[in-house]
């Protein structure tokens, strides 16, 4: 489970984390990427980004980092030492697949939230017309080597990221890289701009530090961003639940 804040000396450790190949490295941050807050609290608990869309309003998590209807949870993308750049956007409504709300189903570990736009300098704006946006694309049988921008619980608000070869573990990706500790759920997968998939899925995106997975995107998954397109009712989400580790 990756949501939960951390408990204490992760910032040192974070700056230079080894594993075989793979790096963790502390970033300046990246205008699509953000932590995710639930409203009320200092720390965040899941990372976020914004996803190309008609609509220019959409994020993309982790279902599990999400609870009831997710509305007033807040989104600060490219943060860095706490900064908020591009600014704070508050969530007005979450979509999940329908067997998340029923089961809590891993596979479906994917949620697509919509942000609240902002006047800004007189002006109506969307959050992807300020920071750009990620494409969308059902995860490729052969996915290769992603980066994947994430944001750790309590580590003065600097990203990671690895560049890191991934592998199958049955219908789940993974890859492995030291580092990715709690707050790191939702993180994108990238290919180049594109997220192929997002940490969650299996143990809602692992059980250690060096080993991180994601759920596929299919063609649910793409049934649920045209539900998010077409600004239908939001869903309610189940609570937490153990992630099995």
């Amino acid at each position: 489970m990756r949501w939960r804040p951390v408990r204490g000396v992760l910032a040192a450790a974070l700056l230079l984390v080894s594993v075989g190949c793979n790096a963790v490295t502390a970033t300046s941050g990246f205008p699509t990427i953000g932590p995710l807050y639930f409203a009320g609290l200092a720390s965040h608990t899941c990372t976020a980004s914004v996803v190309k869309s008609p609509t220019q309003d959409l994020i993309i998590t982790a279902a599990h980092c999400v609870y009831g209807s997710g509305v007033g949870m807040r989104y600060v993308p490219g943060s860095f030492d706490d900064g908020a750049p591009y600014g704070s956007w508050t969530v007005t409504a979450a979509y999940v697949d329908p067997t998340w709300v029923s089961s809590r189903n891993p596979i479906r570990d994917v949620a697509f939230l919509r942000v609240a736009p902002q006047r800004i300098n007189g002006v109506v704006r969307t959050v992807q017309q300020l920071t750009g946006g990620n494409s969308l694309i059902s995860t490729p049988l052969n996915v290769g080597p992603v980066s994947v921008p994430a944001y750790v619980s309590e580590v003065g608000g600097a990203p990671i990221t690895c560049l890191a070869a991934t592998y199958r573990n049955g219908t789940y990706l993974g890859f492995d890289c030291d580092g990715y500790s709690d707050g790191v759920s939702g993180a994108p997968w990238l290919r180049g701009s594109t997220v192929i998939g997002v940490i969650g899925g299996l143990h809602q995106g692992g059980c250690s530090d060096n080993t991180s997975y994601s759920a596929p995107f299919d063609n649910a998954t793409m049934a649920t961003y045209q539900r998010a397109v077409s600004k239908g009712s939001g869903d309610v989400l189940p609570g937490p639940v153990s992630n099995g580790c």
